[in-house]
Order: structure tokens, then C-alpha cells, then sequence
């Protein structure tokens, strides 16, 4: 029988193992007793806290979600302008947790689980919505709402696109040249579009006599 407040932790040993043999299979094409073996627990332990392979799953990529959503609000807390929330949100996508080669490995394995479970796909989409509404709020502040939505959908394309780079494992980029790239591609469209309406309306115009108004 299970000892009385252990829970709590056995499930997010077993979560952490199921990261782990994922990433090592790079499929979902594991067993319940690869990762109970991987927690050091027992499969009937395994199957005590998560009734089925598939509710470990999904507790698995519910808890990358979490840790992503916790992490991304910490750092927006601490950032003070429209573009350090950008950079703060670049930067918590290519966090060491989030682009460790076994995490990148399970969440291109959830991506081909999507095409098969509804419950997968919802989560993708939970996930994607979150980083289109998280860059979009503040790229809203910096230009029109057009090229902000459009900006949106490059920035969350790219950090997606780098993650399967990362993937290839004879190619990797890495978090910094990641988070450069990334970094490069808003800074040059920022550098072109027009600013936002909310901005234009805090310049000081000038009259023809150079005068402030």
C-alpha cells in the first residue's frame, strides 16, 4: 500500500520518468512498465496512480504546459516594457527545462499523437494559443493590430521551427543562437512596421514654424 503522503511525489516521479523514457524512445511507444522501471517504482504503483499509459500521458504533457505557463509569468512579472515582456516570453520558450533534447523529443512525439487524440491536439492548441496571446499583447502595444497579429504568427512559427532544428541531434542550434534568432527577426520587423496608433498619438507634432504642439 502506498505510504500515507507520498502521492504528491510518486506522481511526479513517475511524470519526470515518463519525460524521460519519451525523449529516449522519441515516440510514445512506451509501456507502463518502462516507466515505472525508469521511477524505480513498480507497474501496479504505476497503475495505482495513473490508471492507464494514456492518463500518465496526458498528466505528462499537461505538467510541460504548467511549468511553461509558471515560468512565463515569473518573467513577464519582472519585465517593465512592451518589448522586454516580448524578449521575456522568447527567452522562456528556450528555457533549459523546455529545450532539454528529451523534452524537444516528447513534444514532437505529442505532436504526432495529435493527428490521433483529440485530447493531445487540445492540449497543442491550449499551448499555441498561449504563445500567439502572450507575444500579441505586447506587439499590440508597439504597432498597428494588423502587422502585430501577423508578427504573432511568425515569432510562435520560428520558436516552433527551432525546436524541431533542435531536434537533429547532428544540427543542433542551441538556446542562445535560438533566442538570438528569434530576437533578430522581431527586432527587423519591429524596425519596419508602422507604430502602433497608441504610439503615434504620444509624439509631439511639429507646425510648419517647427514649433511643438
Amino acid at each position: 500500500m502506498p505510504k500515507v503522503g507520498m502521492e504528491p511525489v510518486r506522481r511526479k516521479a513517475l511524470v519526470d520518468a515518463a519525460l524521460r523514457v519519451i525523449g529516449d524512445h522519441g515516440s510514445l511507444a512506451v509501456t507502463m512498465s518502462d516507466i515505472a522501471r525508469q521511477a524505480g517504482v513498480s507497474p501496479a504503483l504505476a497503475h495505482h496512480y495513473f490508471g492507464s499509459k494514456e492518463q500518465l500521458l496526458i498528466e505528462t504533457i499537461r505538467s510541460l504546459l504548467r511549468q511553461l505557463r509558471n515560468d512565463t509569468v515569473t518573467a513577464l512579472a519582472a519585465a517593465r516594457t512592451p518589448r522586454a515582456r516580448l524578449s521575456a516570453v522568447i527567452r522562456v520558450s528556450f528555457h533549459a527545462d523546455q529545450f532539454a533534447p528529451e523534452t524537444i523529443a516528447a513534444w514532437l512525439a505529442f505532436y504526432a499523437e495529435a493527428q490521433r487524440s483529440e485530447e493531445t491536439r487540445r492540449f497543442l492548441v491550449i499551448y499555441a494559443r498561449r504563445l500567439r496571446s502572450n507575444l500579441l499583447s505586447d506587439l499590440k502595444a508597439l504597432l498597428p493590430a494588423d502587422a502585430a497579429e501577423r508578427i504573432a504568427e511568425g515569432a510562435a512559427a520560428m520558436i516552433d521551427g527551432l525546436y524541431i532544428r533542435q531536434s537533429l541531434k547532428s544540427a543542433p542550434i542551441g538556446i542562445e543562437a535560438s533566442i538570438a534568432l528569434t530576437e533578430d527577426y522581431l527586432n527587423a520587423l519591429l524596425a519596419t512596421a508602422s507604430p502602433s496608433p497608441r504610439r503615434e498619438k504620444e509624439r509631439p507634432h511639429r507646425t510648419t514654424q517647427g514649433q511643438m504642439t
